[in-house]
């Protein structure tokens, strides 16, 4: 596995069955973290938009809340590597659309600068569903937080009690699944054909 933009805490984590994989992020701070929780084999400190492996190095690439975090362009051009270098799938996720995001962990890399809708991923070759419940219950918030490890799950809820929104909110992840335009984040999956 390669996961581009590993952060702090990938989701790698929770996966048991990955004999192999490599994180890559440029922001040292998630670099340390990551290698303390030891969930990668080996990390690079590097700029994903900069860095080449040789084809069909990995089984599949990962970029987990990564592309809205790159140009359209840069993230145009990290999916057509990640399509060269993954044998079997890409998997990323991304909020619905442009989601504004400045000053998050004081890391000058975690500002949004591009919004991906279902459509343009579904161009793309990718299946998309819904996650993190509906679009509606969120808005933007320009907090800096200091900590790598703060707890973001209500954070950006529009609405007051925020955990009871954010349960409410996520009684809708059934639903929209399925219904990924009406989602605040898209799950999207590129299974790559192997009659190569």
């Amino acid at each position: 596995m390669l996961d581009l933009g590993c952060g702090p805490s990938s989701p790698l984590k929770n996966c048991k069955n990955i004999t192999y994989s490599i994180g890559v992020d440029s922001y040292k701070p998630y670099l340390n973290i990551s290698k303390k929780s030891k969930i990668h084999n080996k990390y690079l400190k590097a700029n994903i938009s900069k860095i080449n492996f040789p084809a069909n190095s990995f089984d599949a690439v990962i970029l987990i809340e990564v592309i809205e975090h790159l140009t359209k362009q840069e993230g145009k051009a990290i999916l057509d590597k990640a399509n060269i270098w993954a044998r079997k799938k890409i998997i990323l996720s991304t909020p619905n659309g442009y989601f504004p995001m400045t000053n998050y962990d004081r890391n000058p890399k975690q500002n949004h600068l591009s919004g991906w809708s279902r459509q343009q991923l579904t161009k793309l070759g990718f299946t998309c569903y819904g996650v993190s419940g509906l679009k509606f219950f969120y808005h933007q918030s320009n907090q800096t937080t200091n900590s790598l490890h703060n707890n973001q799950l209500t954070k950006n809820i529009k609405y007051r009690p925020k955990i009871l929104f954010y349960l409410i909110n996520s009684l809708f992840q059934i639903f929209n699944y399925y219904l990924p335009r009406y989602s605040f984040g898209l799950f999207a999956i590129k299974t790559k054909c192997l009659n190569r």
